[in-house]
C-alpha cells in the first residue's frame, strides 16, 4: 500500500513534465499567450523542480520524509488548482512554479521512503516498480493530455491532480512511517542557495539554447552564472562542517558509474521521447491523441516488465553493471530501428518493434541505475541520494532534448530547399507555409524527416556508448569492492628460520566486512556504508 501511494505521487509529478505541450494551441487562444509566455509556462515547472531537488532531499533528511511528502502534496495540489483556473499567463506561470516546489519535495521523498520501508530482495523490486511508474509518467503525458484535451478544456490537465493529492495525503498520513537522519545536522542554507542558483542557471541555458541560440546573451549569462554558482557550491561543500551533499560520495566508483549511467539513460529517454512526438505528428501526420496512443507500447512494455519483476531478477542475476549496459544497448537498438524503419514509406508498423525494444531497455536500465545510486549512499542520507538521482534525471533529460533538438534543427536547415528561404528553417510549420508549391512542400517534409532520423541515430550511438561507459565503471567498482572484502591469502612459508619475536598487537590484519559484496556489483547494506 505504501508503494502504491508513493508511485501515484511520483506519477503525477512526472506527467506534468510533458502534459502541457499538447495544450499550447488552447492556451494561446484562451489566455492570449505569446510565444515567450508559452515557453515560461513549460519551463517554470522544470526550472524550479531541477533547482530545488538537492535542497528538497536535504530538508527531507533533516526534518522528516513523511512531513516532506505531505508538504509536497499540499503545494502540488494548491499549484494545480491555481493553474486550472488561471485567467492570465502570469498566473499560470506562477502556479507552475509553485507546482515545481511541491514536485521537488515529492520526487526526492518518494525514493527516500522506499529505501526506508523496503530491504533485502524486496528493495530492487520496489525500485523497479517506482522506475516503471517514473517512465510511465514521461511516456504517458501525451496520451493522458490527448484524452483530456479531446473531451475537456485545458484546465482539466491540472484538475486531474487534485484527487490524487487528496487520496495520497490521507494515505501518507495513515500508512507511511516517519523517518529522518538520526544525527539531526543543521541545514546547509548557503549550500542550498548556491545549488539552486547553479542548477536553475545551467538548466535554463540548456532549455533556452536551441530556441534563442547558444551564443545569445541570455543563454551565455545564465550558463556562466549557473556554472559559477555550482563551482562555488562544490568549494563550499568541501569545507563546511555539515555539507548538504557529501563530496566524499564522488570518491566511490560505483556511485560515479551510476551517475554516468543515470545521465545517459535520461539523455536517451528524454531525447528519444522528444523526437518520437515530432516523428509521429510531423513526419507520419498523426493528431496528438493518435500520436499518444501509438507511443503507448513503449510505456506498456516498461510497466509490464517491472510489474512481473523482470528488472529485479535480471539485476540480481547479472549485476548492476551488466544490467545497465544491456538495457542501454536495447534502448540504442530500438532508437536505431525507429530511425531506420519509421520513415513515411514504412509507416507506424516499422517503428513498433523499435518502441518495444526501447521500452525493454528503459525497464532494465532505469531501476538498476537508481538502485546503484541509492545503494552507494548511507540510508540516513537517502533524501540527498534521491535528490542526486532526480537532478541527474532532469539534467540528463534537458541535455538530451537540447542536443538532439539542435542536431535536428541543423540537419533540417541544411536540407531545406533554397526556394523556401533560410528564414523558414526555424520549424517545419514555418517552412511549409513558405513553400509555394506541392513539390516544395514534399521536399520540406523529406528534409524534416531526414533531420529526425539523423538525430535518432546520433542519440542511439550516444546511448550505446554511454551504456558501455557506465557498465565499465560499475564493473570496475564491483571488482575493487570484491577484492577489498576478500579474506587474506595465506603467507608462503618463510625461507629463513623464524625469529623468536612474536607479532605485536599492532600488526595489521585484514578487516573484512560482516557481509561480503557479491561479485555482480549488487551491494549489501553493509558494503554500501563502507564504500560510501
Amino acid at each position: 500500500m505504501i508503494l502504491a501511494v508513493i508511485c501515484l505521487a511520483q506519477l503525477v509529478v512526472l506527467l506534468d513534465n510533458t502534459i502541457l505541450n499538447l495544450a499550447i494551441p488552447s492556451l494561446t487562444r484562451d489566455l492570449g499567450a505569446s510565444t515567450a509566455d508559452i515557453q515560461w509556462m513549460i519551463n517554470a515547472y522544470a526550472l524550479v523542480l531541477s533547482g530545488l531537488l538537492l535542497t528538497a532531499g536535504s530538508l527531507s533528511d533533516r526534518y522528516g520524509r513523511k512531513k516532506s511528502l505531505l508538504v509536497g502534496l499540499a503545494l502540488f495540489g494548491i499549484g494545480s488548482a491555481v493553474a486550472a483556473f488561471s485567467q492570465t499567463s502570469e498566473q499560470l506561470i506562477a502556479a507552475r512554479a509553485g507546482m515545481g516546489i511541491g514536485g521537488a519535495l515529492l520526487m526526492t521523498t518518494t525514493l527516500a521512503v522506499i529505501m526506508q520501508v523496503f530491504e533485502g530482495d524486496e528493495l530492487p523490486k520496489a525500485i523497479g516498480l517506482w522506475g516503471a511508474v517514473s517512465s510511465l509518467g514521461f511516456a504517458g503525458g501525451p496520451l493522458v493530455g490527448g484524452v483530456l484535451l479531446d473531451h475537456f478544456w485545458w484546465g482539466s490537465i491540472f484538475l486531474i491532480n487534485l484527487p490524487v493529492v487528496v487520496i495520497g495525503g490521507l494515505a501518507v498520513t495513515k500508512l507511511v512511517p516517519e523517518s529522518k537522519n538520526p544525527q539531526g545536522k543543521r541545514p546547509d542554507l548557503i549550500g542550498a542557495v548556491l545549488s539552486t542558483i547553479g542548477m536553475i542557471g545551467v538548466v535554463y541555458a540548456i532549455i533556452s539554447g536551441p530556441e534563442h541560440g547558444w551564443s545569445s546573451g541570455g543563454v551565455l549569462i545564465a550558463g556562466a552564472v549557473g556554472l559559477a554558482a555550482l563551482a562555488a557550491f562544490v568549494r563550499w561543500e568541501l569545507h563546511v562542517p555539515f555539507p548538504m551533499l557529501d563530496m566524499g560520495f564522488f570518491r566511490n566508483r560505483r556511485f560515479n558509474g551510476a551517475v554516468a549511467g543515470g545521465l545517459l539513460v535520461a539523455f536517451g529517454m528524454a531525447g528519444s521521447l522528444f523526437l518520437l512526438t515530432q516523428h509521429l505528428q510531423l513526419v507520419l501526420g498523426y493528431e496528438p491523441l493518435e500520436a499518444g496512443l501509438r507511443m503507448a507500447p513503449l510505456a506498456l512494455m516498461i510497466v509490464a516488465l517491472n510489474v512481473v519483476g523482470v528488472g529485479a531478477k535480471v539485476l540480481k542475476k547479472i549485476g548492476a553493471a551488466n544490467t545497465i549496459a544491456g538495457g542501454m544497448t536495447l534502448l540504442a537498438i530500438g532508437l536505431g530501428l525507429v530511425s531506420v524503419l519509421g520513415d513515411r514509406s514504412h509507416g507506424y508498423g516499422g517503428m513498433l518493434l523499435g518502441l518495444l525494444l526501447m521500452g525493454s531497455g528503459i525497464a532494465l536500465a532505469m531501476p538498476a541505475m537508481a538502485n546503484a545510486i541509492m545503494s552507494s549512499i548511507p540510508p540516513a542520507k537517502a533524501g540527498v541520494g534521491a535528490g542526486v538521482q532526480g537532478t541527474i534525471t532532469e539534467f540528463g533529460g534537458g541535455l538530451g532534448v537540447a542536443i538532439l533538438g539542435a542536431v535536428l534543427s541543423s540537419r533540417f536547415a541544411a536540407l531545406l530547399p533554397a526556394a523556401v528561404g533560410a528564414g523558414a528553417a526555424g520549424s517545419q510549420h514555418e517552412a511549409l507555409e513558405a513553400a509555394e508549391t506541392a513539390e516544395l512542400r514534399e521536399q520540406v517534409k523529406d528534409a524534416f524527416a531526414s533531420g529526425v532520423s539523423t538525430s535518432q541515430l546520433i542519440g542511439a550511438l550516444a546511448v550505446f556508448a554511454g551504456g558501455l561507459l557506465a557498465g565499465f565503471l560499475l564493473h570496475r567498482a564491483a571488482r575493487d569492492e570484491a577484492t577489498a572484502s576478500a579474506p587474506p591469502t595465506a603467507e608462503p612459508p618463510a625461507t629463513e628460520p623464524p625469529t623468536a619475536e612474536a607479532p605485536t598487537a599492532e600488526a595489521p590484519t585484514a578487516e573484512a566486512p560482516a557481509a561480503e559484496a557479491p561479485a555482480d556489483g549488487t551491494p549489501t547494506a553493509e558494503t554500501s556504508k563502507t564504500s560510501a
